[in-house]
């Protein structure tokens, strides 16, 4: 059927993307937090061979695609989905579906990753879904340093942290230091005795945790590490790290103030990245400690926004 320029740009805002032959669409499937029951793959598989061309493909943000959909299906497939649970979106000058690492299951993960990204996608995607932004704005959580979901490269990243609890004056000064062999970085070391450790190198991976036979490193406490301003793309930055580690609590908190602050400050048709290096990190790492933007939640999301993604 003819399909008209208005009628591409209704169904891409719910989630339906023109393919390169221009006659058929991509619904793009929202997942929570990556994760698909075997009920709803196989909703996506019927899905698929009932509406789409029978293939099912698999995005870089861990979202689901059904290729091949005729535009008089879009509702059809939409009621489909729907009996599992599931919806099409993550479109648009707005908060984008959150990419969660596999850290719940991970032997790395320090946190439950699919249970944050669950909360942050009810908390700020849905619940943020009416919030015209400057631009889309990505979010990433990641279980552990190894940033496998490259949390630095969102516009907002959330990785786990251990943080040692260092006891120095236990330490024997081993030949062969346990803690120094486990750390990965060799940010730990025995110099005159005693153990050192550089906290510049230190990533709070908790790899070193209980491997001292004397108690040097007995435990440690959980954190959050939250960079800000990161994009991946035609321009690339790298996200800015905050100087200090957050609880749970404090960071879910910074991902609002985050998208206040792009709300706020931003500029139509700029990424969060550019709003930081025009206002300058120190002034964005201040708005995003103090509590200012939540006292003045609600004027801020009156503001009038024109969105500049195109995607």
């Amino acid at each position: 059927m003819n399909i008209s320029t208005e009628q591409r740009k209704l169904a891409k805002g719910q989630g339906f993307l023109s393919n390169r032959d221009g006659c058929c669409f991509s619904m793009r499937v929202i997942t929570e937090n990556g994760v698909l029951n075997s009920k709803q793959m196989k909703n996506l598989s019927e899905a698929a061979e009932k509406f789409g061309n029978g293939q099912i493909t698999f995005t870089s943000r861990l979202t689901v695609e059904l290729p091949g959909i005729r535009y008089e299906d879009i509702e059809k497939v939409k009621v489909h989905i729907k009996k599992e649970g599931m919806s099409a979106g993550g479109t648009g000058s707005k908060v984008r579906p959150v990419v969660a690492c596999k850290g719940t299951v991970c032997t790395n993960g320090l946190f439950d990753t699919q249970e944050m990204g669950t909360e942050i996608h009810k908390r700020f995607y849905e619940g943020y879904r009416h919030v015209t932004l400057p631009h889309k704005f990505k979010i990433a959580v990641g279980g552990c340093p190894n940033s496998c979901v490259k949390p630095d490269l969102n516009d907002l990243g959330i990785i786990g942290q251990m943080v040692p609890n260092f006891l120095p004056d236990k330490c024997r000064g081993c030949g062969k230091c346990s803690v120094k062999i486990s750390c990965p970085v060799n940010a730990a070391d025995v110099v005159k005795g005693k153990l050192i450790v550089d906290s510049g190198l230190c990533i709070n991976c908790g790899s070193c945790i209980d491997k001292c036979p004397f108690g040097t490193v007995p435990d440690g406490s959980m954190g959050f590490k939250v960079c800000v301003g990161g994009r991946w793309g035609k321009k690339i930055r790298m996200g800015t790290p905050l100087k200090r580690i957050f609880t749970r609590e404090e960071a879910m908190d910074v991902v609002e103030k985050a998208i206040l602050l792009f709300k706020w400050k931003g500029e139509s048709g700029e990424r969060l990245a550019s709003t930081i290096d025009r206002l300058g990190i120190e002034t964005v790492e201040e708005m995003l400690i103090s509590d200012r933007l939540l006292n003045i939640k609600d004027q801020l999301l009156n503001i009038k926004t024109i969105g500049g993604a195109s995607c």
